[in-house]
């Protein structure tokens, strides 16, 4: 189930139709706090919010509903979005979507997102925790705040410590396959600031050049 917050009725009711003929069902609402009221009473797969919501803006909507509930959000991003934008991006929106919606841009994100497993073992590598299940993470146990998208890829990497990640498999298992050139890039280098590595002498996620991500099992 997605839930879609956008401060034009039409707009959400048209994207809940066209979702509708794939198969994805859809609620809808026109702020950002019913969004939030909804988010926590229904727990949707996730939220396609636009970055202009009403009450409740992007990056306060995204960092509440991230603290509270770990659901992915996708930005519809209008012309003007820009900043509002990267700071909903910052907050740990997982993804971003150009508004007006074109299903054909939409529908492969949502399926990724859906696609994304809750569940799993626990995963300990070194002194860094992950527990799928209740959707935490600890580092030399101390607790660190992760979005959804960004705590898959951590598991995948964790998967594989001290194992060459490609891109292409990056891709695959946390985006379905969906590609962008700057995508992981980006997202790696936000899951090394909330772990605390150095982004220009990292320790915990290396780059392969040419190739992927290595972890290294932190002590």
């Amino acid at each position: 189930m997605l839930l879609v917050a956008d401060p034009d009725p039409e707009v959400a009711s048209r994207v809940a139709d066209e979702l509708g003929d794939h198969a994805i069902r859809a609620i809808t609402c026109s702020d950002g706090a019913e969004a939030l009221l909804i988010a926590g009473a229904e727990h949707p797969d996730a939220v396609l919010a636009a970055t202009a919501l009403p009450t409740i803006g992007g990056a306060a909507f995204v960092r509440t509903l991230a603290s509270r509930t770990g659901i992915p959000v996708v930005l519809g991003v209008s012309d003007g979005d820009g900043p509002a934008a990267a700071e909903a991006l910052a907050a740990g929106a997982a993804a971003c979507v150009a508004r007006p919606y074109r299903i054909g841009e939409l529908l492969p994100m949502l399926l990724a997102l859906r696609a994304m497993p809750a569940e799993g073992p626990l995963l300990q590598v070194g002194e860094l925790q992950l527990d799928p299940g209740s959707l935490t993470v600890q580092l030399r146990g101390q607790p660190v705040r992760i979005p959804m998208r960004e705590l898959r890829l951590l598991q995948l990497l964790m998967s594989n410590a001290d194992k060459v990640v490609t891109r292409e498999q990056i891709h695959d298992a946390v985006w379905g396959g969906v590609q962008n050139s700057n995508t992981v890039t980006v997202h790696v280098q936000r899951l090394r600031q909330r772990l605390g590595d150095d982004q220009h002498d990292p320790k915990l996620i290396l780059t392969i050049r040419g190739v992927g991500y290595r972890l290294v099992p932190p002590a």
